[in-house]
């Protein structure tokens, strides 16, 4: 909740040569929505570097940035990402001063590859963490006491926060910004951005539709409504039906659009709706199996199996819920 009396929550991002710009640009918009219009504004932001001037990010563009002040006390610590975390996770001084404003910060964050600087600073050993999808095998790879959780969005272990790549910087930004100041607020400052849709941490950092061609957006209204009828019996019959077209021709011109059958659609959008419910619910695996339209939890074990490798208790058994 905000209150005339809420004090301003300090918050210093970090940036190093050649970091990402979304890295700093996202989260720091979100900080922003929630700042207008009211007095004392929830956040105070400042940009960090070690030794203060000009960071040039990896596009080229040049921020301004203050030298990180002795004895700095924050209530947030971010740290960005991009290329130059490969050449920061080995600046000692950076490193150091890292360790030492993070036991001075309520939170300690970072975005995308900025986990790399939290782990070689120490900070992530026997902590669950996530970063970049591309850059996960790394990340476990030079730092195997990290616990790195590859498929996730954000991840929180206690004070420690760790979100995936570049965007995801946003989806980060505004869980915190839930954390401190309410679903509500998040939810207005998501709309304010113009963000469609604001992915918890447990999700994956991939959507089933990023593996769908629509070529002319033919059917963007039937797998609209696919999504909200999965509970539904959605046969080729059906749909042919809503499209207006008969069987043959609907299952043709389906595969033509999208790259991919009828079938392997629904099926993938029942597994992405359930594992969301897995992770993010309590409900029980048969509820949702009905409510996906898998019909019977054993289905939906095989069919979590097949896609993800693990049975859906083994999934909700690391995401805490």
């Amino acid at each position: 909740m905000i209150s005339a009396k809420t004090p301003s929550r300090t918050i210093g991002l970090i940036v190093f040569e050649d970091f990402q710009l979304l890295d700093m640009a996202g989260p720091t918009s979100v900080f922003e929505m929630p700042m207008r219009g009211i007095d004392p504004p929830p956040y105070d932001f400042t940009l960090y570097s070690l030794h203060g001037g000009g960071i040039r990010a990896s596009c080229g563009v040049t921020v301004q940035t203050e030298p990180i002040p002795k004895g700095l006390s924050l209530d947030t610590l971010i740290i960005s990402g991009g290329e130059g975390t490969r050449t920061a996770m080995y600046d000692d001084a950076l490193l150091a001063e890292l360790r030492a404003l993070s036991e001075r910060t309520r939170r300690t964050t970072s975005v995308c590859s900025g986990a790399f600087l939290l782990a070689a600073a120490g900070l992530l050993d026997g902590r669950k963490a996530t970063t970049h999808w591309r850059r996960c095998p790394d990340l476990a790879r030079h730092f195997p006491n990290v616990q790195v959780q590859s498929d996730r969005i954000y991840v929180r272990d206690d004070k420690f926060w760790t979100s995936a790549g570049i965007s995801a910087g946003i989806d980060l930004a505004l869980a915190l910004v839930e954390d401190d100041l309410g679903e509500e607020v998040a939810r207005r400052a998501a709309r304010e951005l113009v963000i469609h849709q604001r992915r918890h941490g447990g999700q994956s950092q991939f959507s089933v539709m990023q593996d769908v061609k629509l070529a002319s957006g033919k059917f963007d209204s039937l797998i609209s409504w696919i999504r909200t009828h999965l509970d539904s019996e959605l046969t080729v019959d059906i749909l042919a039906e809503r499209s207006g077209m008969s069987p043959r021709n609907f299952a043709r011109v389906f595969k033509a659009e999208t790259g991919t059958t009828p079938a392997r659609l629904i099926e993938k959008l029942r597994l992405e709706a359930a594992r969301e419910m897995v992770e993010r619910t309590t409900t029980s695996l048969q509820q949702i199996a009905q409510a996906t339209g898998f019909r019977e939890a054993d289905r939906m074990r095989l069919s979590f199996l097949r896609a993800y490798g693990q049975p859906p208790m083994v999934l909700r058994r690391q995401t805490g819920t």
